[in-house]
């Protein structure tokens, strides 16, 4: 079985596209959907007991009530209910295409070693290669993955434990290189989303638009990387100095857009 993660705060706008995204998955076998209402005061609870009610198909879908805590609180929320032996994250903004579980669970299977595989959130520039092997070393200087393309076995969980509910920014880098540091990770180099209604990866809405907060989430889970010896000095300062370039460049962008 796969356990489908969504926390939800005041998405009446899209959770019902992003549900039904799940629900029409080429995959046939078994899921679970666990949406996690993170405190919201729109009318996104009522549409998600409405799809609960109407539920024609064999998909079991449990919706979870709680005071907002913040997204990493939603999803933790979610990871301690999650009973399959995969896990998937999905935001309430986003929705599937419909054959990312197929695919992404073809490559756990073809690769027994593989703990966690992400995907694209545009199409791919370039065909090949069509899996790309993503050591810390590589996700240090890029968060190659968006938490609602990936998957990974429930073990991680396990051993790596939830996300940091205290961290408001940049939250899933930090739990994507504690996995990366114990377990090896993919990218499957297809689009496997739509992503937010085609809104770009920062600068607009959310928690991304506050770029300089941003940054500083980096910078903590780089320093979280050298602490934990994870990662050298020497690479700990050039990481640093890289993300600072990245920062100002995406200052310019928002600015020039």
């Amino acid at each position: 079985m796969i356990s489908v993660i969504i926390p939800m705060y005041n998405a009446e706008t899209t959770i019902e596209t992003c549900i039904f995204s799940v629900l029409n998955q080429t995959y046939k076998g078994k899921i679970e959907i666990i949406v996690v209402n993170d405190g919201s005061i729109d009318n996104c609870q009522k549409i998600v007991e409405a799809i609960i009610k109407n539920n024609s198909c064999l998909t079991d879908i449990q919706l979870v009530n709680k005071e907002n805590g913040g997204v990493s609180s939603a999803r933790n929320n979610g990871l301690a209910l999650a009973q399959g032996e995969y896990i998937a994250l999905l935001d309430s903004d986003d929705e599937w295409l419909v054959d990312k579980t197929e695919k992404q669970l073809d490559v756990f299977l073809n690769n027994p070693t593989i703990g966690f595989v992400g995907g694209l959130i545009n199409k791919p520039i370039n065909e090949e290669p069509k899996i790309i092997f993503i050591a810390l070393s590589k996700l240090i200087f890029k968060n190659y993955f968006q938490p609602s393309t990936v998957m990974f076995k429930k073990e991680v969980v396990v051993k790596v434990g939830f996300f940091d509910e205290t961290q408001k920014y940049a939250e899933e880098g930090n739990y994507f290189m504690r996995v990366a540091n114990n377990y090896r990770c993919a990218l499957l180099n297809e689009q496997v989303i739509l992503y937010g209604q085609g809104k770009v990866g920062f600068g607009v809405s959310g928690l991304s638009a506050n770029l300089k907060e941003m940054e500083k989430g980096e910078l903590k889970n780089l320093s979280f990387a050298y602490q934990q010896k994870f990662i050298s000095l020497f690479t700990y300062s050039i990481a640093v100095f890289y993300s600072i370039l990245k920062y100002f460049r995406r200052v310019l962008i928002v600015k020039l857009r």
